[in-house]
Formats: C-alpha cells, structure tokens, sequence
C-alpha cells in the first residue's frame, strides 16, 4: 500500500470510526457491530485491491529486456555512464548518471495482473515542484493494436515498494513497457505476475535515439516517467531512447563527449542550452558537433536551441539569455555547415513549449502539457533524421 491509498484508507476508518462512537453515545449496540463489520470488510477489500496477491512470482528486471542503458561496464546495475566514467566527468554528472531516467524494462507476459517491487538507492522521493511519482515512482505501458498505451503509475512510499499496477486482464500475451524513475536511482527492479503465467523478455528494437541535456531532458517536472518528451517520441517512433540528461549539468563537456560517443545511435539530440550562456554556447557547440561527427561520420545530429521561458514577457534577463544562447547556436550550425559538416538539422526553440505561458512549473521546467508540446516540436526533425537513411 502507498502512502496516498494508505492515508484515504486512515481516513476513512477515521469517519467510520467516528460513526461507531456517535453509535456508542446513543447506546445502539446492534449498529455499532454491524459498523464494525462493515470497517473490517472495507478494510479487507482494500488491502486485496492495492497489494499484489500472495502468489506473485516475481522475475528480475535486469533479466528482461533493458533500454535506455548504453553501457555495460556499469558500477551498479542501474546506472546511465559506464563505471570508466567517474572522475572523468565532473562529480555532478557523476551522480545524476546514477538516477535512472530513461531506463525501461520491456517484456511479454499472459499474466492477468503486472505488480512491480523496486528499492530506491534515496529516500528523497520527491522536490518541491515534481512530484513523487516523476522522481521516484514507476509508470507501466502496454502495447496495443494503436501503439504504448499507458496502464498504471506505481506510487512511492519510501525507499522500498511493492504494488500491483494493473489486473483482472484476460490470459492474452502482451508486450508491456515500465519506466525507472527521473531523479532516484533503484537498487532492486522486479517483475511480478500471476503464478502459472509466463514472462520473457521482449524483442530487441532498433538503435536508440540519444539525448544529451538538461534537466529537462532528464525529466523536471514530469508527473511520472513515461511523460518526459524523451519517453514521448520513444513511444511514437517506436525506438529505444537513451536519456543523458543532467540536471543542471547538461554543458556540451568534451569529458560526456567521449562516452557519448561509444553509443551506436541513430540519431544524436543535443539541447543542452538551458545550462549555458552565450559565451559558452559559442565555445562549446562546434566542437562538441565536431566530436560526435568524427567518430559517427553519417548519424545525423539533431541541434535544438533552448524553449523560451514561460514568463520571459516579464524579465529582460530571461529574454537576453535566450537571444544570447540561440544568437551563439545558430552561428555555430550555420559555420558548420559553411565548413560542409553533414547531417546537421536544426530545431528552433520558440515553438518548444506553445507561446501561451501555461507549459512549466516555474517558467523553465516543462509540466505533461510542456512534455507533449515539446514532444510535438521535436518529432519532425527527428522523424526526418531517421528517414534520411542513415539513421536508421
């Protein structure tokens, strides 16, 4: 049981509980049993409806098929950068990489019902602007005849958790999709399905699509894991993503550059303006574009400038910063391209989150509605990527 279902719960044996005392007060016995009853029998239907069944078999996530992890030489199993990678990046980036934003398990299974038990490696579930579920709980999708489809959101309620996330389905195989949490990292990850039913893991998809950001490509402030635009055009392309996003540490390091680099991707996204200024926008873009380009000679390479801020109407340094950083960018795509770098496709940011102001939590950080919006802004230029034939 979480912490939410566990507090209606409290509540509601509050309000029942109160109703027997009125009944004791007025000396009605008969209704104070029959009250009683009534509580034990809610009670009892609500622990059978939140908590997997004593028969879950339960299957190791790290045994079916894993996305969103480009390395194998990990220090823990759940980590995004090899373990070659700590004191090379910067300590920041270090630690964010163990926060397993992007990671999904695929897998098919004929079970009636899908539960999942994870351990958190933090007992810091949530921030002040995102939500338990985004920072720490996990999100199950399933495939359907018109695409992912989402079917539940595991809640967290501290550093270890079990739930049942969807049941009562009819004995059909399907092919479901969990997402890992955005800003925890997990130290267990586990599968649970009826006992008699079958789990395998999922077919292999095609090359990742591979992200190097922010925290907002990381996740902030997603309500839950699979609405991140990163999960979003997963889901619509049908690819696998890599999620490199760092919460405030997404600054086109040559340092990140070198693992970046030793993914096979069909196409690289990097949007990494919202951690930068413009002097570092100019400093920083060619060689990075550069560094991806001589290792990956045909994989296209996605540029995208930083969204507008949300309340830049209001402040001239907001304002500056966004024509400072995409005045930088733009002149280091169009030198790019006057050098003849192929394979180059750039994506403007004005369009990223709509220009109606209701799209982040602070006037940075995208909600669902800024995730879909910049989903839908960036799709054509990746779908054009892919098209091209190299990225595929």
């Amino acid at each position: 049981m979480d912490q939410l279902d566990f507090d209606v719960f409290v509540a509601d044996a509050w309000t029942l509980t109160s109703i027997m005392t009125c009944m004791v007060m007025k000396r009605d016995p008969r209704r104070v049993f029959m009250t009683g009853i009534l509580m034990i029998v809610s009670a009892l239907l609500f622990l059978g409806r939140t908590c997997p069944a004593s028969e879950t078999e339960w299957s190791d996530a790290d045994g079916l098929t894993v996305e969103g992890r480009a390395f194998s030489d990990r220090s823990a199993v759940w980590d995004r950068l090899p373990a070659r990678a700590e004191g090379v990046v910067r300590d920041p980036v270090w630690n964010l990489s163990r926060h397993s934003a992007g990671i999904a398990v695929r897998f098919v299974t004929d079970s009636p019902s899908v539960s999942v038990r994870w351990r958190l490696t933090r007992d810091v579930l949530e921030m002040p602007h995102m939500p338990a579920t985004g920072v720490s709980g996990v999100d199950l999708y399933a495939r359907t005849a018109d695409g992912w489809r989402w079917a539940g959101c595991g809640r967290p309620a501290g550093i270890e958790n079990t739930t049942t996330l969807v049941r009562g389905l009819s004995s059909e195989s399907r092919e479901w999709m969990l997402y890992l949490p955005l800003y925890n990292g997990v130290e267990t990850v586990e599968i649970g399905i009826d006992e008699g039913s079958s789990i395998e893991p999922a077919p292999e998809r095609s090359r990742p699509i591979t992200f190097y950001g922010t925290s907002i490509t990381q996740g902030a402030c997603a309500s839950r894991p699979g609405m991140t635009h990163v999960s979003i055009l997963g889901r619509r392309l049908d690819r696998p993503v890599v999620n490199l996003g760092f919460s405030g540490n997404g600054r086109l390091e040559p340092e990140v550059g070198r693992f970046l680099v030793e993914i096979d991707a069909s196409v690289f996204v990097l949007d990494c303006l919202p951690n930068l200024d413009g002097s570092a926008t100019a400093e920083r873009t060619i060689p990075m574009v550069m560094q991806i380009r001589v290792a990956h000679p045909d994989t296209p390479i996605v540029m995208v400038e930083d969204r507008t801020y949300d309340d830049a109407p209001f402040s001239a340094g907001r304002r500056r910063r966004n024509h400072e950083n995409r005045k930088a960018f733009r002149e280091a795509y169009e030198k790019l391209l006057s050098d003849g770098v192929p394979g180059l496709i750039y994506v403007e940011g004005d369009d990223l989150l709509g220009d109606d102001g209701e799209a982040t939590v602070d006037g940075s950080h995208p909600t669902d509605l800024g995730f879909m919006r910049q989903a839908d802004a960036l799709e054509p230029a990746i779908r054009s990527a892919i098209d091209s034939g190299v990225g595929r």
